[in-house]
């Protein structure tokens, strides 16, 4: 995989700041992140703000709900032509198998390639603590393998998981799967919301194959110079 494949931009801004953004940083990143606030606010037309530009778009809904509604929802993500469309894994295995068959269904309904189904394991912004707040009283890295399992065993594409638990998550479910990291900070960066985070460098050498990376980028003096910096630490790992 290209380095500038690796990299997805998170697009947590205004959608005409995310596109202006998306121009100047696309020489190192050709993933876009369009998260639920972006999308609840445009729908559909974001996703389109982003494709004709060429750029690879991540579809971060993170579903989670029954297993029809979830196909019918991921039927349409697919027919989009979106790249990646995400999913709780916590949602259970007939629910990812049913994402996975709706996104199938709905990108070849449109003649396009299916998006790769990630399943979410545990998000970045919880630890130990929040975890067990919620009832799970095993660590985040056994909660990540346990989910991986299940996600994988039902068909997803790929995971999603702190460079935390990469390593672990590859020795539990092979290495056909995308991983992919997001609470990624460049050295000396404030985590702000996360609680597991790592280095551009660090999630890559942990066996990473897609970084999500936005408030470094956008909130940045200089977003070109950042997203060049992240680029070239990640070519180099």
């Amino acid at each position: 995989m290209e380095t500038r494949e690796r990299l997805a931009l998170a697009a947590d801004v205004p959608l005409p700041e995310a596109v202006a953004l998306y121009d100047r940083v696309s020489k190192h990143f050709g993933v876009v992140k369009l998260g639920l606030s972006l999308f609840v606010e445009h729908g559909p037309v974001a996703v389109r703000a982003f494709t004709q530009k060429g750029a690879r778009v991540f579809l971060d809904l993170k579903l989670h709900d029954i297993p029809n509604t979830v196909e019918l929802a991921a039927a349409h993500a697919g027919e989009w032509g979106v790249a990646y469309l995400t999913v709780h894994a916590s949602g259970g295995a007939a629910m990812v198998q049913a994402a996975v068959k709706g996104a199938q269904a709905g990108a070849a309904k449109a003649k396009v390639a299916p998006p790769c189904v990630l399943a979410v394991t545990v998000l970045t912004s919880l630890d130990g603590a929040a975890l067990h707040s919620v009832g799970v009283n095993d660590s985040a890295q056994v909660q990540a393998e346990r989910l991986a399992r299940l996600a994988s065993e039902a068909g997803a594409g790929g995971l999603v998981c702190s460079a935390h638990e990469v390593s672990a998550l590859r020795a539990a479910v092979g290495p056909h799967c995308v991983v992919c990291t997001p609470g990624i900070r460049p050295a000396g960066e404030q985590q702000g919301d996360q609680a597991r985070v790592a280095t551009p460098a660090g999630a890559i050498k942990a066996g990473a194959d897609l970084l999500v990376i936005g408030r470094p980028v956008y909130a940045a003096a200089d977003p070109v110079l950042a997203a060049e910096r992240i680029y070239a630490e990640v070519a180099s790992a």
